[in-house]
Order: C-alpha cells, then sequence, then structure tokens
C-alpha cells in the first residue's frame, strides 16, 4: 500500500486506513478477516474505477508521485551488473543523469537515465533530475562509446527540465542541447528512448532523439509544464489544470500526432504500486523493439529519422 496519497486517491486512502487496523489488531476474529478480504475486493474495484478514468491533469500528478520508479530503478532491475560510467571528460560529472553499460536479457545495450532523488539530500545531489551541460556532455560521449562498440542505446526521459542556473548558461547548456539533437540523430545504432514520468521540453529532449519513442501509461511529455503553460497563457499557474487539457501530453495524445510510437501499460494505480510488473512490460516492450530496430542497416538510420521528424507538424489545409 502506498505512503503518499495524490487528492484523488483520498477514497482509497480511507480504504487502506481500516484495512490496516484491522490487520494490526492484536486479535483479530473471523468476523475481521472477512472485513478485511471485504475491503479489500472494494479498494481493488475503487482503483480500477479511479484509474481507468483519468484526466490529463490527474495523470501529469501521478507522472510526479514520490513513489514513482526512476530510471535507476529500472536500470538495476534489468541489469544487475550494471557498470555506471562518470563525467563529460571536459568539466565534471553531473550526477542528475545516470549513464553506463549492462544488458537488456541477453543484449548489451548503453542506458543513459535521467535521475531525480527520493529525498531532499538526494534531489539535491541530483540536482532534481536538472541536466546540466555536463550532463547532456556525458550522454553523448555514452552515447558515442555505445556507436564505436555497435551497442543499442536505451534513454529514460524523467525530468521538469534543463537546469537554468547562471554556470549552466556560462558553460553552454543551449550549446550542449543542440549538440546532441544533432549529433544524436547521426548516431549509427538503434536508439529507444522512453518517458518513465516527465518529459519537460528541450531538458528531455536533449536525450530524447530517438528511432522508437516509448511512454508509460501514466506519464507525460511536453514543450512546457502544465504551471508554466498556465503562467504564461492565463497569468495564473492555478489554472494549470485547464492548461494539460490545452497541451495535450499525454501518451494517448501524443500517439494520436505521432509522437509516441507506442504506449506501456501500468499496474492499476500507477507503476509504483507494482514496480515488479511495471519493469517487467517495459522490459517486453523494450526487447521487442530493440528486435525490430536489428534489421535496420546502420547507413539507413540517419534517414529513418529524417523521415520521422519531419512527419511531426506538418498539416494540411482543407480547399
Amino acid at each position: 500500500m502506498s505512503k503518499f496519497y495524490l487528492e484523488f486517491e483520498k477514497p482509497v486512502q480511507e480504504l487502506d486506513n481500516k484495512i490496516i487496523e484491522l490487520e494490526l489488531s492484536n486479535d483479530p476474529n473471523q468476523s475481521d478477516i472477512n472485513s478485511i478480504q471485504k475491503l479489500k475486493e472494494k479498494r481493488f474495484g475503487l482503483i480500477e474505477k479511479i484509474y481507468s478514468g483519468l484526466s490529463r491533469w490527474q495523470r501529469v500528478q501521478l507522472a510526479r508521485h514520490p513513489n514513482r520508479p526512476y530510471s535507476l530503478d529500472y536500470i538495476n532491475f534489468f541489469s544487475p551488473e550494471f557498470i555506471e560510467l562518470h563525467g563529460d571528460r571536459y568539466f565534471m560529472d553531473d550526477p542528475a543523469v545516470v549513464s553506463g553499460l549492462g544488458k537488456l536479457g541477453d543484449k548489451k545495450v548503453a542506458f543513459i537515465g535521467q535521475q531525480k532523488g527520493r529525498n531532499t539530500k538526494e534531489n539535491l545531489h541530483r540536482n532534481f533530475g536538472m541536466m546540466r551541460p555536463e550532463g547532456y556532455r556525458k550522454a553523448l560521449r555514452i552515447m558515442k562509446l555505445a556507436e564505436k562498440f555497435n551497442l543499442p542505446v536505451i534513454t529514460f526521459m524523467d525530468t521538469i527540465g534543463a537546469y537554468p542556473g547562471i554556470g549552466a548558461e556560462e558553460r553552454g547548456q543551449g550549446e550542449a542541447i543542440a549538440r546532441n539533437l544533432l549529433e544524436i540523430s547521426g548516431l549509427r545504432v538503434p536508439i529507444v528512448s522512453v518517458v518513465i514520468g516527465e518529459g519537460a521540453s528541450g531538458g528531455a529532449l536533449g536525450i530524447g532523439v530517438c528511432d522508437r519513442m516509448l511512454m508509460l501509461e501514466n506519464t507525460w511529455y511536453s514543450v512546457i509544464s502544465p504551471e508554466g503553460c498556465a503562467s504564461i497563457l492565463y497569468r495564473d499557474a492555478k489554472k494549470a489544470e485547464d492548461a494539460a487539457e490545452a497541451l495535450k501530453p499525454t501518451p494517448k495524445d501524443l500517439m494520436e500526432i505521432g509522437i509516441c510510437d507506442r504506449i506501456i501499460s501500468e499496474p492499476n494505480g500507477g507503476a509504483h504500486r507494482d514496480f515488479e510488473a511495471a519493469a517487467n512490460e517495459l522490459k517486453s516492450a523494450l526487447l521487442d523493439e530493440l528486435e525490430q530496430l536489428s534489421k535496420i542497416v546502420p547507413e539507413d538510420f540517419l534517414g529513418n529519422r529524417i523521415q520521422k521528424y519531419d512527419k511531426l507538424g506538418y498539416f494540411q489545409e482543407n480547399a
């Protein structure tokens, strides 16, 4: 059972509290056991009802759930032998992104993932998942290493955006992201990107150029956060729910316009409620995508990516 509940999850919290209270009673009788079973059945039905009709704003909130699995959770689950590689070879290491070599099933791959923290101390160390220029340069270094050894690249996107600090700007934040867009586009190995939480603007796109874009069911990917959009359009960040409806940042929305290639279903209540099930579902999808991409010759990746991204934003006026 979750220790943290979003506002729309409060009815589930009430049932959880009743179940815990009965389970912790010193001498539960048969009546208590029957009550617990009925409450669990009711809880299951309630979760199914709530999560079958989530609004866009509620999915944004779920993507930010503090118990939600992060990049390292998935990487360590997929590849216990994962070897993390540090540093951009220019200035320093950036803990907001983890990168290195590992395995997915029996396939050797390079993993790159934006990493948030679980508490204040970790978040300060990870810079709340906001990458600095060194992070983008480290990611590119690992991608180039993967290309050298003919390894597929898997990236996990989960960020509120690139770090906007003065130091980051002084060291070329914009250039680092732009350089990645250019260099990654021409990479001669398969690239699969997965949005596992928040995919905000160029901060996510800096490691998100890919052959296949996957999104977990309760995630979002957009040029700006709903709060940021509401602050600009409505002059009121409290109208974030309205902004989320206008932005249409959910996987289903992005499938319709060709940005997302595949939606990965999550357990009822979100990936954090059953991490192993969510991770296995994602692993299966990644292996399937890599199998399909392995049939492409290296010379065709650039052309395929140009074709993929050229389609975005295309429209035709009615006569």
